[in-house]
């Protein structure tokens, strides 16, 4: 099948790109910034486009009906929280107007396929051990409005030109297939862990009074290649479906504290540091665990791998990035 990938250089773009060629599929990347695809895949084509651009709808939809796709995963959105809160008309103009525009484009090039990366931050302050689908949609930042934004408006465009499509809501991704694709910005708790450990300062944990085994947060962390394997599962339903948008969350269904991942950190870099407990943060609840069970019975897909697997992979790509980075800068390098 010949896929279009919307911000296909990106962490998690690229360990589905390379899931698709893995299974065989024809892959095109679409990123507005794609130096970090540029020559990783050969004979994969690569355009530099931004979704929100003027004239993008006209240009993108001949490029889709000449080169023949047949299926589009869009991955191309911002996903910083606290940034969302600071500018979020920008957000809604790239998250929602992005996905708007693509969907535009897909109508006219009758590109009737999608996966559409959603987020658990859409379930807002939602406390609990198994939360699923069912549970109503209450986002409490511009980011997670964005995103239930984005669900609905795939939805009515299945009502309105047959679409068929996936939302797949992440929970917390973590790790890397290979040392080389880590994820390159500190804005989740594992690469957050390690850029303090590199600097020698002692973890933070936000809050050690909640009810929990421990006394901190509990969340559910998924593996970015289970992720990948997640959307090529998600695309062998499109194959089948009828219009529609299937909403399914994707996670372990299993909880692991703030302080295990921390002290897991710890234990992979070698570090005699103590972690940190201060204040917790507005807005964090106690339990953010997925309930799997719909996508298991949708997709016939769970997650293979746990929270080791994750901790010690993202450290080998994060000691990767910090080489490549510390060579080019002419630093001494992690140890």
């Amino acid at each position: 099948m010949r896929i279009l990938v919307t911000g296909g250089a990106g962490y998690i773009g690229l360990h589905v790109v390379s899931a698709l060629r893995r299974q065989g599929h024809e892959v095109l990347i679409v990123d507005a910034h794609p130096g970090n695809a540029v020559g990783r895949f050969d004979g994969v084509p690569i355009l530099t486009m931004d979704l929100t651009s003027s004239g993008i709808v006209d240009t993108l939809a001949r490029e889709m009906a000449e080169r023949g796709v047949e299926a589009v995963m869009h991955f191309a959105a911002r996903k910083q929280v606290a940034e969302s809160v600071a500018r979020p008309a920008w957000y809604y103009s790239q998250n929602v107007g992005g996905l708007a525009n693509l969907l535009l484009s897909m109508e006219a090039a009758a590109v009737t396929r999608l996966v559409f990366s959603s987020s658990a931050a859409v379930y807002g302050s939602a406390d609990g051990a198994h939360i699923d689908e069912s549970v109503a949609p209450e986002p409490i930042n511009p980011y997670g409005e964005s995103k239930l934004a984005g669900e609905r408006l795939v939805s009515a465009s299945a009502a309105a030109f047959g679409l068929r499509a996936v939302s797949l809501r992440y929970f917390n991704v973590a790790g890397a297939a290979s040392p080389d694709l880590g994820d390159p910005a500190s804005l989740n708790l594992v690469p957050m862990v390690f850029e303090r450990i590199v600097r020698g300062e002692s973890p933070l944990i936000f809050g050690a009074d909640y009810e929990t085994p421990d006394g901190t947060c509990v969340r559910d962390y998924i593996h970015v290649a289970d992720l990948a394997d997640a959307h090529t599962a998600a695309l062998g339903l499109l194959s089948d479906a009828g219009p529609g948008n299937t909403i399914l969350n994707v996670g372990t269904g299993i909880g692991t504290s703030v302080r295990e991942i921390v002290t897991r950190a710890l234990e992979v870099t070698g570090s005699t540091l103590t972690p940190i407990v201060t204040g917790r943060r507005p807005g964090d609840p106690a339990y953010v665990v997925a309930s799997v069970k719909r996508i298991a019975e949708v997709l016939g897909w769970r997650a293979s791998r746990g929270v080791d697997d994750m901790v010690e992979s993202a450290w080998a790509a994060f000691r990767a990035r910090e080489y490549v980075e510390g060579q080019s800068a002419g630093r001494s390098l992690v140890e």
